[in-house]
């Protein structure tokens, strides 16, 4: 048995509707907890959301309501979404649960009586959209702070700080013993780049004069947590770090998850630097996690829309929602993860929408299986049966078939998922191509042809099944509905090793045909 997998995903900052970003990082980690656990490996995902932190303060005084309301609302609109979409976590995360809380606590005050934290005052420039410092090299060509960093205010005020610097040294060490933390590789580059340019402590604290909603210093009541900080404390608070005994019942063991684990945050690329990459590597490591211990970082990349960055002050931002009522989800988790290469940008349009479910599940993979489920009715009376008859064309599909799971299990290797799903597609393609060249739909007009005919249908329904077993990390109920057609469900315990031709035996009976990927018109002009 492989190392097993503890996957997580940043948590979703609760001051704002969920968006096809949201989705597409959850839909990717779910892929990769369901394909790992196919390959027969030991996974936990954990998810949730975060929600703490100025913006979610102001904004909740403007609607006029607590921000504990407000975060419950748009919490709620962030799991209806990862139900509909089939996002099965093993474990969720709120960061205004006590037990996160409480572990956020002790790892401050463990900071503080370490001397790793200190207090002073300082005049500094802060970005609210981003809850981040900024320096004079976070200023455009011009001198000014962009857009992109929204309203920046000069803040002079006291606040207590953490000793990053001191910590700096051992960081980039680590990064250069160890490639492997941040996929793909060049925003590893981009990670030394920042590092190297990284010249300032991390002020840890927002007094309570101006902020409010937070987790407050153990050690001192005027202030609570930056958000940051106790944000990526999540990765271990609900990884069972310091259990404290029944009442955290319902958490893993950290010894068997975390720590004995390969462990992978998915995260989006705008939250690499600082976030991920330098403040909390260097608090794991300032609060006794060894190298061995350190995390991975899976990147992924954007969304565009027509080219152009999706921000609501553009008006481009895309509901997932939307896209599931017009192609069902199935289809949209399938769009997200063929149309992207994991760790790039992609661009999102009704065009690419169309092309991938009309012409690919459709047009490909649903007119395969409803032609061999039909013409396996007329001239087989919908029941398999087993010939010597073969051909080089039968054999060139079964080496196609063949080949799949190995493939699937080198590119996963990698996270690449739409690769998997292109040699499935491509699979697919083969195997109308052999129905086209065999042409069983003549060979049945004359009877000496039946067992030509018998074993044609055969070789599809088996490579169909076989498809259908890759494709189910990706859509999970259209899988499962094309296997109930095909008349074959996997039995309890089966995983990839146990995917090898003969899955359907003579005499199989095949269901009846039903369209489960229905094309979808272009919208009107």
């Amino acid at each position: 048995m492989s190392q097993p997998l503890f996957i997580t995903t940043a948590i979703d900052y609760t001051n704002g509707a969920p968006h096809i970003g949201h989705a597409y990082e959850k839909v990717l980690a779910d892929a990769i907890a369901r394909f790992q656990r196919l390959a027969g490996q030991t996974v936990y995902f954990l998810t949730g959301v975060d929600q703490h932190g100025q913006k979610v303060q102001q904004t909740a005084e403007k609607a006029g309501v607590t921000p504990q309301a407000y975060v419950a609302e748009i919490t709620d609109k962030f799991t209806a979404l990862w139900e509909r979409l089939e996002v099965k976590f093993d474990g969720w995360v709120e960061t205004t649960d006590p037990r996160h809380i409480a572990i956020v606590q002790s790892l401050l005050q463990q900071l503080h009586d370490s001397g790793q934290l200190y207090k002073k005052n300082t005049k500094r420039f802060y970005s609210t959209r981003q809850e981040q410092d900024l320096t004079d090299k976070d200023r455009d060509a011009s001198g000014n702070f962009g857009p992109e960093w929204g309203e920046v205010t000069e803040l002079d005020e006291e606040n207590w700080y953490f000793k990053l610097t001191q910590h700096l040294p051992w960081l980039r060490s680590y990064l250069q013993a160890h490639p492997e933390f941040v996929f793909p590789a060049n925003r590893l580059s981009q990670l030394i780049n920042a590092v190297e340019g990284e010249g300032m402590d991390l002020c840890i604290s927002r007094p309570k004069s101006r902020l409010t909603w937070g987790i407050e210093l153990p050690f001192d009541r005027d202030f609570v947590t930056y958000v940051w900080f106790d944000a990526l404390t999540n990765y271990i608070s609900f990884a069972g770090f310091r259990d404290a005994g029944p009442a955290t019942s319902g958490l893993p063991d950290f010894s068997k998850t975390w720590q004995a684990a390969d462990v992978v945050h998915v995260i989006g690329k705008d939250i690499l630097i600082p976030a991920h990459g330098i403040y909390w590597p260097i608090m794991l490591h300032a609060c006794g996690f060894s190298d061995a211990d350190m995390p991975r970082l899976l990147v992924h990349g954007w969304w565009n829309a027509r080219g152009e960055k999706m921000s609501k002050s553009l008006g481009n931002v895309i509901d997932p929602n939307a896209i599931a009522d017009i192609i069902g989800t199935d289809a949209l988790r399938y769009f997200l993860l063929a149309e992207i290469a994991t760790g790039q940008d992609s661009d999102m349009s009704d065009e690419r929408v169309l092309f991938r479910n009309n012409k690919e599940l459709a047009d490909i993979l649903g007119n395969l299986l409803n032609r061999t489920l039909n013409m396996a009715k007329k001239y087989l009376g919908g029941q398999l049966r087993h010939t010597d008859f073969d051909s080089e064309a039968h054999t060139a599909l079964r080496a196609k078939v063949a080949a799949l799971p190995a493939a699937a299990v080198e590119h996963m290797k990698t996270w690449q998922i739409q690769k998997v799903l292109s040699d499935v597609i491509d699979t697919a393609r083969q195997a109308n191509e052999f129905i086209d060249q065999t042409a069983p739909f003549k060979l049945a007009k004359d009877p000496a042809n039946a067992d030509q005919v018998a074993s044609i249908m055969g070789h599809i329904a088996e490579a169909m099944v076989h498809l259908s077993v890759l494709l189910s990390p990706v859509m999970p109920t259209a899988a499962a509905k094309m296997q109930q057609q095909l008349g074959w469900s996997p039995p309890a315990g089966f995983t990839l090793p146990d995917l090898k031709w003969g899955l359907l035996p003579d005499g199989h009976p095949l269901g009846e045909p039903s369209p489960i990927f229905p094309k979808v018109l272009p919208p009107a002009e």
